[in-house]
């Protein structure tokens, strides 16, 4: 089993009154997650720490083994036991947040993405939903592992815009899936290996937003601790015009 060390890092930044992004850092369910809530009336806010709770209270709760009869409505051959709990746990998070929604028409609309790293023996599983987006950095590269799910990726991924204009881009905010808008909000996941050495962020757009890939893989390449490298990171996003709430975890496998 890989050891991680972790520190995580919310900000509200400098143009918003109240923090809509929540996070959760728990080693002992080797379970980190990032959420950025959208809506008015503070139901972002609400959103963002549903989405956390709910998938924390997933793993906190279940004792699911691979023998056992798989108790949810799909599971997917291509992923592992562990990448389908992780999954189940998003989707359940989906769920959660509708339900919410439909019980409180103040609160229609609201919804957040979510990005979550699992670490499963001797592998890493992400999971992510809308533009919270999971990097990783080895070596001296910087390389982002999670596809935005925002128009403008998907327009970059078309060919229809340079990632340059996308940057820019008026609809550079307009995401095309997250948890509570939809009946199905199936997360995108990853399973990877991880080196000694390595180190994983997880970020709401409110840093990658703001800040460059180059300025932040610099920033990274400084190798100091985490806990004042996702200071750095923020005062990175702050600096560039703290636009939107700013939340970092960033990981390191020590063993």
């Amino acid at each position: 089993m890989m050891t991680m060390e972790a520190f995580g890092l919310t900000d509200v930044g400098l143009k918003r009154s109240n923090n809509e992004d929540a996070f959760a850092i728990r080693p002992e369910l080797r379970l980190y997650v990032v959420a950025d809530g959208m809506g008015g009336h503070s139901s972002g806010e609400v959103a963002a720490q549903m989405a956390v709770q709910q998938i924390v209270a997933f793993f906190e709760i279940q004792d699911l083994s691979e023998e056992a009869t798989w108790p949810y409505p799909s599971y997917d051959e291509s992923l592992s036991f562990e990448g389908n709990k992780l999954r189940t746990a998003i989707a359940l998070a989906n769920e959660q947040i509708q339900n919410y929604s439909s019980e409180h028409p103040e609160s229609r609309g609201m919804g957040t993405t979510v990005v979550a790293a699992l670490v499963a023996g001797e592998r890493l599983i992400i999971g992510h939903v809308g533009d919270s987006r999971a990097y990783l950095y080895s070596g001296d590269r910087l390389s982002v592992l999670t596809m935005d799910h925002s128009w403008v990726s998907e327009q970059v991924r078309l060919g229809f815009l340079t990632e340059e204009e996308a940057a820019h881009h008026p609809f550079r905010n307009v995401i095309t899936k997250a948890l509570g808008t939809r009946d199905q909000a199936q997360a995108d996941v990853l399973e990877m290996e991880v080196a000694v050495g390595d180190r994983i962020l997880l970020c709401s757009d409110g840093l990658n937003s703001m800040a460059a890939e180059e300025e932040i893989a610099q920033t990274l390449a400084r190798r100091e601790p985490l806990e004042p490298t996702c200071r750095s990171l923020v005062q990175l996003a702050n600096q560039k015009g703290g636009e939107d709430n700013i939340t970092v975890i960033l990981l390191e496998r020590r063993a």
